[in-house]
């Protein structure tokens, strides 16, 4: 997978709380239970109840992957109010079982494009088992620190959708493939949280997922889920310039400069841009420490 130019297109923002003390009287109404929590990748339909965060929260309509009380008031969810007890505590972490929780993932990006939301990741996840979920939890939150930090490399932080040097976009259509571009010599530009780029990348992971990601690229920028599972695909699949894929370099223990080496190595490895590396670094090492783990040995490539 060729990379990892400079970015363009779509900066978002994102945002805190407070604490109450109530002091009980004898006329105070007990608290109402809280439902099932909330779950990722549950289809729920109208007037369906759901805990999250402390709050039942009930849906007015068909939904899947969207997180309560992120959809504001004209969203899906609308807010039952406080509940207490008999659902657990709700979404921490997610329920999918992902290392990372919602509010950690928040931590790392705090002025992520709206785009890139944690319900996209977590659903994707559904469709990558072995996705930070394999070998003891210090490797499971490591690897997951590895995919984020590179893929925050990648995006300026969750910032950038689309590659930004639109001169680049024609030259990612490798036309001696049988399939051709049928979307257009200048379809195939990066996308997505790992840039995903060239016709030969989008047709593989297009077969690898079901979705006709060669007819139309452009879901990996239109579809949260969709464009997590291309990072996933990728980091769990492909080699790219390196000798293996980034999940197995994590699982066994290789450290992560061999995710960088099978991201980007051919650019930035072996002395190709010492500064980029240290970009990445740097970034999985605040992740690991977030997430309480020791970042491992052969940091660098």
């Amino acid at each position: 997978m060729p990379k990892l130019r400079t970015l363009l297109l779509l900066a978002v923002s994102v945002v805190a709380g407070g604490v109450a003390l109530v002091v009980p009287t004898m006329t105070a109404n007990a608290a109402v239970a809280c439902a099932t929590p909330w779950n990722s990748t549950a289809v729920y339909t109208a007037n369906n109840v759901a805990s999250h965060s402390g709050h039942n929260w009930r849906a007015k309509w068909w939904t899947q992957g969207e997180t309560p009380g992120t959809t504001g008031e004209w969203g899906v969810w609308a807010d039952n109010g406080v509940c207490d007890g008999g659902g657990g505590d709700p979404g921490d972490p997610d329920p999918s079982g992902f290392v990372v929780s919602e509010a950690q993932f928040n931590q790392m990006f705090p002025g992520r494009n709206s785009f890139y939301t944690y319900s996209g990741l977590t659903a994707a996840i559904q469709a990558f088992p072995a996705f930070a979920n394999s070998g003891s939890d210090t490797i499971k939150k490591q690897e997951a620190a590895a995919f984020l930090a590179n893929v925050s490399h990648e995006t300026g932080g969750l910032v950038y959708i689309v590659e930004q040097n639109q001169n680049n976009y024609p030259h990612y259509c490798d036309a001696s493939q049988p399939y051709g571009c049928p979307a257009g010599q200048a379809a195939y530009y990066g996308r997505g949280p790992i840039q995903l780029s060239w016709n030969f990348n989008y047709k593989a992971a297009g077969d690898a997922l079901g979705i006709n990601l060669l007819a139309d690229p452009w879901q990996v920028e239109r579809n949260a889920a969709t464009s997590w599972k291309t990072a996933i695909w990728y980091w769990m699949t492909q080699n790219g310039p390196g000798t293996m894929t980034p999940h197995n370099a994590m699982v066994g223990s290789r450290g992560f400069g061999e995710t960088i080496r099978s991201i980007n190595g051919s650019i930035e490895c072996n002395g190709g841009n010492p500064a980029q590396v240290e970009s990445r670094v740097s970034k999985y090492r605040q992740f690991t420490s977030l997430l309480g783990v020791d970042p491992g040995g052969n940091l660098y490539c």
